[in-house]
């Protein structure tokens, strides 16, 4: 198990750097945005510089969500056979537009999962994380 947790605790709540060290560990996650009142989620993998978050996207319903509204919230999990975790990331997503920010969003090493052009960079600035690391097991009984 990654976490001790006391016996009587199945989820432990994570520290930032717990929870960036499990952001660490996977390439792929959820980006929610919110526009005009209508919430969306985009399954997505992304990479990580120096505590930033950076996507690779194509012209669309994402990255026009990003453009209207910046704020988003980004989240990211893993399950094995007897424990999960999960981080939740609160940022801003800023399009990036010089080629030295593209070069420090390459270096992350995202790439597209599907064979098409994204040539669109977005980095999320991260402003809050926060992370649970759960360990399964069957409900317990009621009294």
């Amino acid at each position: 198990m990654m976490f001790d947790h006391d016996a009587d605790q199945p989820v432990l709540t994570l520290t930032e750097e717990q929870s960036w060290s499990m952001l660490e560990r996977t390439s792929h996650g959820r980006l929610a945005t919110a526009v005009g009142g209508a919430v969306d989620i985009f399954p997505l993998n992304f990479g990580l510089v120096d505590g930033t978050i950076y996507i690779r996207t194509a012209p669309g319903e994402k990255l026009a969500a990003l453009t209207v509204h910046d704020t988003v919230a980004f989240e990211a999990d893993g399950i094995l056979s007897d424990e999960a975790w999960s981080v939740v990331v609160h940022g801003t997503a800023l399009q990036l537009q010089t080629m030295a920010e593209i070069e420090v969003a390459r270096s992350s090493g995202v790439t597209p999962w599907i064979p098409t052009p994204k040539e669109s960079w977005v980095k999320i600035e991260v402003k809050h994380i926060s992370g649970r690391h759960f360990r399964l097991g069957e409900q317990p009984e009621s009294d």
